[in-house]
């Protein structure tokens, strides 16, 4: 009886402490919400300022992506937002110049790249435009470079050094182990599954990785060149030498214009808006400017942007891109008369084929009643390139990572690593093919020949809406294709894309296509409220998933996905091999 009282009453504590916490998260989130949904109020003599909690994203669900990493405290802004606000500033009499002042960007490239060019429009107003920083990384110095005057900290260093890439292989791991891997794909450029097949890097990932870096780097270090002023083969020795990690040598190869304190810096635009020593230097965020007219223009004709960023799955989640969530956002835009037109913006290496292709399909449909303007991001390779595959006219950024129209399977099996710690199986059926797979002792050879053939069935199914879309011949985009990724600027070249151009660019594109002259853009997915994202997949799978993400890294969580996930296991995948940030 004894033992009874105290598991009810541990019973009841429990349920207590779990109440106490749901009802916290419930009152931090009124606070929070409340917190954000103050208008913020624009200042005579105002910079707008983006600095270190600038959290630039994509898409609305990105924002789920960080909500388990405690240390997050960052304004999140969308890069549509962002842009329109300094288009906005540009012509507001209370915005008198813009400061930047971050050592470590949170943004892709692309969206740097768009920030870069809204900046460069900025500048033709007559505003000033200063940088200023400590300890600066290469993306940050990409977008600071485009100030009029770049000051840095006198102990400060500006790592700007090109770009690398470093490919990890498992093979040698695998077999030590007694981790067997089958693999199957179609595309000698399907670099994806190569850590598991080889112990070296192969001619024909070398040859498209090298590619892909220097039409990148090409692109940025000739604009951070021209906005320096620098001479072109005097950068390359610049970069080659690191001489922006001393601040001497940055200063004396013109990477800044002057070494001072960030005291000295404030008090040096305090002056430039002839403020006295004692007024206040009055810097606003880019979150808080768009908070100060987020609600002007909400009525009339709508051109709507659905989001798409990250891996495609099958599933019903908010977070990245699952099938069942995006069809249902799609055909929700099909039926709203208020929505005349929709941009669908990818941001995505791709995932699963299936899933893949039921957006696909969902979008289509979509096309038949409203104009479907495709923008991509930093990537829309893969599963990501095919679902662009309805649309009217695609956009591409110049250093978008685009194509890679390949498809592959992996299948771990544990047989060896089993067998030398006594572990055998025996197998009862009753058909030919009942266990064509097992996790010890792999797939059967007609099983292998199955998969090969559902490989090579999706591959030529990925190559045929390619060709209805690009109105090319199945030769033609095979030639591009097996598994190749493509920078924007040459995807354009090849055909693969229609334009280069940014989100903004096809926003226009669809309401002039829809025949709008007066619109709004209106974001979709909604953003879900901090209680919302909270509780939406509260289960202990999701939760601890989040936590190790957090912990690991997303690239290092991924490949403990593709061995431990069965899910992604059974799935033939339409997925990019790597992703590349300029660090």
């Amino acid at each position: 009886m004894k033992s009874f009282f105290k598991n009810v009453l541990a019973n009841i504590v429990a349920i207590l402490i779990l109440c106490a916490v749901f009802f916290f998260f419930f009152i931090m989130t009124l606070v929070f919400s409340s917190m954000g949904g103050e208008k913020a109020v624009v200042k005579k003599n105002s910079i707008l300022t983006i600095n270190l909690k600038t959290h630039i994203i994509d898409s609305p669900t990105e924002e789920q992506n960080d909500l388990f990493n405690i240390k997050k405290q960052n304004k999140s802004v969308l890069i549509y937002e962002a842009l329109e606000a300094i288009n906005k500033a540009k012509t507001d009499d209370n915005i008198k110049g813009i400061s930047i002042e971050t050592d470590d960007l949170n943004a892709g490239i692309t969206q740097i790249d768009d920030l870069r060019n809204a900046i460069e429009d900025f500048k033709k107003s007559g505003k000033f435009v200063y940088a200023y920083g400590n300890t600066v990384s290469q993306s940050s110095y990409y977008l600071g470079s485009v100030a009029d005057k770049y000051y840095l900290n006198p102990s400060g260093m500006i790592e700007l050094k090109g770009l690398a890439t470093e490919v990890t292989f498992f093979k040698e791991f695998a077999e030590k182990y007694g981790i067997g891997i089958e693999v199957i794909r179609h595309g000698k450029f399907k670099s994806a599954v190569e850590p598991f097949l080889r112990n070296d890097i192969s001619p024909e990932n070398k040859e498209q990785l090298g590619t892909l870096l220097n039409d990148i780097w090409k692109n940025t270090s000739t604009r951070i060149a021209a906005s320096r002023k620098i001479d072109t083969a005097q950068f390359r020795t610049v970069v080659d030498s690191l001489y922006g990690m001393i601040p001497e040598q940055s200063l004396k190869y013109r990477l800044a214009d002057q070494l001072i304190q960030k005291t000295e810096y404030d008090n040096m635009i305090k002056s430039q808006l002839k403020l006295k020593e004692k007024d206040k230097l009055n810097k606003i965020s880019l979150s808080k400017y768009i908070s100060s007219y987020a609600d002007e223009n909400k009525s009339g004709d709508r051109v709507a942007v659905l989001y798409a960023s990250g891996s495609i799955n099958n599933g019903d989640e908010y977070n990245e891109i699952y099938s069942e969530k995006y069809i249902k956002y799609i055909k929700e835009l099909q039926e709203n008369n208020k929505v005349k037109a929709v941009v669908f913006r990818i941001n995505s290496p791709g995932g699963s084929a299936n899933a893949s292709d039921g957006i696909l399909f969902e979008l289509q449909q979509l096309k038949k009643k409203k104009p479907l303007i495709v923008s991509f991001g930093d990537y829309a390779a893969s599963g990501g390139y095919y679902i662009a595959m309805a649309a009217d006219k695609i956009y591409s950024e110049p250093n978008t990572l685009t194509g890679s129209i390949g498809v592959f399977g992996i299948i771990p099996y544990f047989k060896d690593i089993a067998n030398k710690n006594g572990i055998r199986s025996d197998i009862v059926s009753t058909n030919a093919n009942s266990q064509y797979y097992s996790s010890l002792n792999g797939v059967t050879p007609y099983g292998v020949s199955l998969i090969t053939r559902s490989v090579e069935g999706t591959y030529k199914r990925f190559v045929h809406f390619v060709t209805q879309n690009r109105k090319q011949s199945f030769e033609q985009i095979d030639s591009v294709g097996g598994g190749r990724v493509w920078s924007g600027t040459r995807a354009k070249e090849i055909g693969l894309v229609d334009e280069l151009g940014t989100l903004n660019d096809a926003i226009k594109f669809a309401a002039q296509k829809a025949g709008l002259k007066s619109y709004h853009v209106a974001s979709y997915p909604k953003e879900m409220s901090p209680f919302e994202q909270i509780f939406s997949d509260l289960n202990e799978e999701d939760i601890s998933a989040r936590v190790i993400k957090n912990k690991i890294g997303k690239a290092n969580y991924e490949i403990l996905q593709q061995i431990t996930d069965k899910k992604l296991q059974s799935e033939v995948k339409m997925e990019m091999p790597y992703q590349i940030k300029i660090n």
